[in-house]
């Protein structure tokens, strides 16, 4: 508590040299010797003070701090460069302090931080076999295809979403074990599998890497479809955007379509945090995976949709103990995207540029193994 106490008493320091009521968390930090840590493709930082961590989010009216969460109020932000939190927020964190360890515990509004902590990753429950996925070489691809069975999926006028997506992960397989990878499909022909079961699937064969494998769609008119196009590739995170959600929640529908257990299409942001702080260990190697992704897919038939990334609350990926991304691979609802998803020549194309990510990423976790002496 001690420690904690310090780093939320050192934002006094701070406080009197606020931009325009707020705090400039990286000038708080060479301040008092915490350390700052931006990433700015999830747009998170932490700060760190010795053993005690805080991790915040732009956009995200929340902190966290050892599986705990505190309600901010107002979401940090960037302004004129800076990265800051309100100067309130700040304050009331100072009173939080001083007050007794008893008031903290029945605060909801209270950051509560462990004693024995000896890092941020020691507030992640571990799992047995998968402790170290995503810093160990990189050897099972679990492939997900999506939908099946019952469940079409987004059904393009040609093609319905659950068909294309199986017949590259098909491809992509035979592509993958060309290149030495252990690879197993949640589906290799046309079944269903619920959400849930697929993590867990991924989990049981104790995979580095877990890809789904789905076709994005809009409901709009003609003219509209024939707009929107190109792929995304998503990883899990809170989204930034409506659109990010409404792709989520589409997803995500067919687990409370079809009655599983504790479904739900949307988390909220407190559930964000909490499980965060769980796949904390796992989130930086699938965003080094999605800049391979990006690399790969770039020149060919299917662009970028927006900046080609995005975060979003797909349930298939909450469950997955390793680096885990869903890949929009193009618009079924676009005659262009869809006509190409469709050929063979396309969907050999489509494989190929994944298997090269894959085969890129396992070659750059290698090299940070080797800078880590493993």
């Amino acid at each position: 508590m001690k420690r904690l106490q310090t780093i939320i008493l050192c934002l006094a320091l701070a406080v009197s040299a606020s931009l325009a009521g707020s705090v400039d968390i990286e000038t708080f930090a060479k301040q008092n010797g915490s350390e700052f840590h931006w990433f700015p493709v999830q747009k998170t930082f932490t700060l760190l003070h010795k053993a005690d961590t805080l991790k915040f989010a732009v956009g995200i009216p929340y902190a966290s701090s050892n599986k705990e969460t505190i309600a901010l109020t107002r979401a940090p932000e960037i302004k004129d460069g800076h990265i800051v939190i309100d100067s309130a927020d700040a304050t009331r964190l100072i009173k939080t302090a001083a007050a007794s360890s008893s008031a903290i515990a029945s605060s909801s509004s209270t950051i509560k931080s462990s004693a024995t902590a000896k890092s941020s990753a020691a507030t992640v429950p571990a799992a047995p076999k998968n402790e170290t996925a995503g810093t160990r070489e990189v050897r099972t691809i679990v492939i997900d295809p999506g939908h099946g069975g019952k469940d079409t999926g987004a059904q393009g006028k040609k093609s319905n979403e659950k068909d294309i997506v199986l017949a590259i992960g098909k491809l992509l397989k035979k592509e993958l074990e060309k290149e030495g990878f252990n690879v197993k499909m949640t589906r290799d022909k046309d079944v269903f599998i619920e959400l849930g079961q697929r993590a867990n699937l991924a989990n049981q064969w104790d995979g580095d890497l877990f890809v789904s494998l789905h076709c994005n769609a809009i409901d709009a008119t003609p003219e509209r479809k024939k707009q929107i196009k190109g792929y995304h590739v998503y990883v899990l995170r809170a989204p930034e955007s409506e659109e990010d959600k409404a792709i989520a929640r589409r997803e995500n529908k067919v687990a409370t379509l079809y009655g599983e257990k504790n479904a739900k299409e949307e988390l909220s942001p407190i559930e964000w945090f909490k499980l965060e702080a769980r796949l904390e260990k796992y989130k930086q190697n699938s965003y080094m995976f999605t800049e391979e992704m990006l690399k790969a897919m770039d020149g060919g038939k299917i662009k970028r949709q927006a900046g080609g990334v995005g975060g979003a609350g797909f349930m298939v990926l909450v469950g997955a103990l390793m680096p885990a991304v869903l890949f929009e691979i193009g618009f079924i609802s676009n005659p262009e995207d869809e006509d190409y998803m469709i050929t063979t020549k396309g969907q050999e194309d489509i494989a190929a540029r994944i298997s090269k990510a894959v085969s890129s990423y396992k070659a750059a976790v290698h090299s940070y193994r080797e800078t880590l002496g493993r």
